[in-house]
Parts: structure tokens; C-alpha cells; sequence
């Protein structure tokens, strides 16, 4: 018999503005540590779904996701993994408001230098998708296939 792997299905929100990030600051396991408005598929959702409502849960802001950056392996200590897609995307004002989620502290627009000066990163999984979407990467939602909804 094979050891069955869990794996963790969760997605993040690249935001850039003049050189700055949209980061959450955030509070987990008694830490505070910062990280990209990001969190875990949810039953019955698509791809895209998660990370606009991880966005408005986060930061009360509406995400418009516009290309992916690919996915992240992140293996955890107890053997289980994380696999992570990145999205990137402009956000706009939420018509409505939202309650945001308990443990966001705040949201902060960060040059990548300011956020690793004065704070801890989540996981090196927020590092990674930094440096893909200043490396220019932007891959075509449609190139995800099933994962999110089909265009008409």
C-alpha cells in the first residue's frame, strides 16, 4: 500500500502598484507575519472564485484577475502539501461592504525590500510569486483549462 498525500489547494493575489505590492498583514499562530491576499479553495469553487473571495475576505477590494503565474510545491511538516496558484490582476472598490477576515491585521502597499525589512513572510511561497511576476511572467487564465470557468 502507498502512502496517500494530502495536498492543501490554495491561491494568491499578486497586486502591483508604482513598484509597491498589496500585502495583508496577518496574525497565525500567535505570529504576525505578512502575505499576499491568498487562502485555501474552498468546496464548489473554481480557481478564479477563490481568489476574488479571498481578495474581498482579505482586503475588502474586488479582484479582477487578468493572467496566473504558475503554481508552487510548498511540503509541510507533516508530510502533507501545499500547492499554490498565483494570480495576478488589478483590484477596484467593493461596491458593498465586506467583514474582513478575523486574522487580518491590516493591508499595506509595499516595495518587496520594505516588506522583507520590516516583516516576516508567511511562507517562502509569497517570495516566489514576487519574483515571478517581476520576472514577467503572465500566463493566459484560459491556459488553466478546467480549473476555472469556461469562456463563451
Amino acid at each position: 500500500m502507498t502512502d496517500r498525500l494530502r495536498c492543501h489547494v490554495t491561491v494568491a493575489a499578486v497586486v502591483a502598484d508604482s513598484g509597491r505590492y498589496l500585502f495583508v498583514e496577518e496574525i497565525i499562530r500567535g505570529r504576525r507575519v505578512l502575505n499576499q491576499p491568498a487562502g485555501h479553495l474552498e468546496s464548489g469553487e473554481d480557481l478564479l472564485q477563490a481568489v476574488v473571495r479571498e481578495m474581498r475576505e482579505e482586503t475588502s477590494l474586488d479582484f479582477l484577475p487578468a493572467f496566473w503565474l504558475g503554481c508552487d510545491l510548498l511540503r509541510l511538516p507533516d508530510g502533507a502539501v501545499t500547492l499554490r496558484v498565483a494570480f495576478t490582476g488589478a483590484t477596484r472598490p467593493l461596491t458593498e461592504p465586506v467583514t474582513r477576515d478575523p486574522v487580518i491585521v491590516a493591508t499595506h502597499w509595499l516595495t518587496p525590500s520594505e516588506a522583507a525589512d520590516r516583516f516576516t513572510l508567511r511562507s517562502p511561497l509569497v517570495q516566489r510569486s514576487l519574483q515571478r511576476f517581476e520576472a514577467g511572467v503572465r500566463l493566459p487564465l484560459d491556459s488553466l483549462g478546467g480549473l476555472v470557468p469556461a469562456r463563451a
